[in-house]
């Protein structure tokens, strides 16, 4: 997973799908438009758990960013829109 953590917003992307775009129905998921938002440095599991905990907001696309956001604080991959099977979850906390 690569993660942008900093200020109010918690990126995370699985790395496989950074640099791709997705689409569905109208709808685009741009990764490679979009890839530095998402590119910071690459964590592990771990570290990504640690990073959503301290988060105000998230952004997580793929997988494994939606697993370790379960883990991390029980949001389920259910609650991701997805394209073309991508899950992507955007998550305020107020």
């Amino acid at each position: 997973m690569h993660a942008r953590a900093g200020g109010r917003v918690t990126a995370l992307c699985d790395a496989l799908l950074l640099g791709k775009v997705f689409e569905q129905g109208g709808r685009t998921l741009d990764l490679k438009t979009y890839r530095a938002f998402y590119e910071g440095r690459k964590v592990s599991e771990k570290e990504a758990v640690e990073l959503i905990k301290e988060a105000e907001s998230l952004n997580l696309v793929g997988k494994k960013s939606l697993a370790a956001a379960k883990k991390a604080v029980g949001v389920e991959a259910s609650a991701a829109k997805r394209v073309k099977g991508v899950p992507h979850l955007q998550v305020y906390r107020v």
